[in-house]
């Protein structure tokens, strides 16, 4: 059923999970495996795209107004407005940095992901701990 409930619960579940896939990335960068690395990020990219296009369908397309109405009623508008401040920003930084691994600019590469690392965090975070959800089972 296409509840706020539901959409904010399976976006937690979809952060959560490409946060496990990012850590798995970051793992093989520390482990020199330069290839692996980049392909765990263009796996992660896709996801969170995949993520983020289903979730703006769902927000302005098939349910209008249903996340705002929920969060509303919970008086967690303003977190909303937190987790977008470090959403948003991560998900633009998000094709740059992937442009700049594939054409191996790495020092801007570097940069902007130790910049996503953190908005990352900040994305993770509120996304996980300050959005309400109660979800119907």
């Amino acid at each position: 059923m296409l509840t706020a409930e539901n959409v904010l619960l399976g976006l937690k579940i979809a952060v959560a999970t490409v946060t496990v896939l990012l850590l798995c990335s970051m793992t093989a960068l520390a482990l020199g495996r330069y290839r692996l690395h980049g392909r765990i990020n263009l796996v992660f990219f896709i996801l969170v795209l995949v993520a983020l296009l289903g979730f703006e369908v769902t927000a302005h397309v098939l349910k209008p107004g249903m996340l705002q109405d929920f969060l509303s009623k919970q008086d967690a508008l303003d977190s909303l407005y937190i987790h977008l401040g470090f959403s948003v920003p991560s998900a633009l930084v998000l094709p740059v940095m992937l442009y700049t691994g594939l054409k191996r600019h790495r020092k801007l590469h570097i940069s902007l992901g130790i910049l996503f690392l953190v908005l990352w965090s900040g994305t993770f975070v509120t996304g996980i701990f300050f959005l309400p959800h109660s979800a119907q089972l």
